[in-house]
């Protein structure tokens, strides 16, 4: 019995290193970000035996419309032509990058998503301080667009067609930005927002908007969605 389950074990092994190998993963870091930040993602997820593209894209200086389509383009590209589904892991904006571009340019070799603290209702942060001098300095167009107000442009895209999991933070290193928001939140966004209509499952985490994407608990998740399309909801 015993060598039946580690035969069963190593084919299952495997067969996930064989899929994984014929698949392309996109990291999209979030805003005033770089590609930097998802570094220990990427290095894990090139261990499981994915193809890993994880360019960085100027967050701060276009609107979501244009960095959607840079950003995402210029990533399904590097990914190459050879492979059999292209999935996406992405940070905050990133997210929101990824739920525009598919509204418009549906792609038919897409995979499983993994977004991470995405604000796909906005976030009330925005709404709060846009108007204090300096932040759209710091946040750029892209940042002026991701409220709770009429333009937000998170609440005009609608539900996802495609197999998501949302992974949402609890734990906050800004109490100032926090006194924004419906708690729990993660200093930029609330557990709440984060979720969208559609999405396959989603996952609480004890970590914060800024470092979530570098927690060994989060990329766990990540390689278990990626793996079997639902979180690992009782981790050893």
């Amino acid at each position: 019995m015993l060598k039946l389950l580690l035969r069963l074990t190593i084919f299952i092994l495997f067969s996930s290193s064989v899929r994984a190998a014929d698949d392309c993963v996109i990291l999209l870091h979030g805003l005033a970000r770089t590609a930097d930040s998802m570094s220990v993602i990427e290095s894990s997820l090139q261990d499981d035996g994915y193809r890993v593209v994880n360019i960085g894209y100027p967050s701060r200086t276009q609107k979501i419309e244009w960095l959607a389509i840079d950003a995402v383009e210029s990533s399904i590209e590097a990914c190459g032509n050879d492979i059999q589904q292209i999935h996406f892991v992405t940070h905050s904006l990133g997210g929101i990058l990824v739920r525009y571009y598919e509204s418009v340019n549906r792609l038919e070799d897409l995979g499983r998503v993994v977004m991470l603290a995405p604000p796909n209702q906005g976030s009330e942060v925005v709404d709060n301080w846009k108007d204090v001098p300096g932040y759209e300095l710091l946040n750029g167009p892209a940042g002026m667009q991701l409220g709770t107000d009429p333009e937000s442009l998170p609440l005009k895209l609608g539900p996802v067609s495609f197999e998501l999991g949302v992974i949402a933070g609890t734990r906050t290193l800004n109490p100032i930005l926090s006194l924004s928001l419906p708690n729990p939140d993660d200093g930029k966004v609330s557990v709440e927002r984060t979720k969208v209509e559609g999405m396959t499952d989603f996952i609480l985490m004890p970590h914060t908007h800024t470092f979530i994407m570098r927690a060994d608990s989060v990329i766990h998740q990540i390689r278990y969605f990626l793996a079997h399309g639902q979180f690992d909801h009782e981790p050893v």
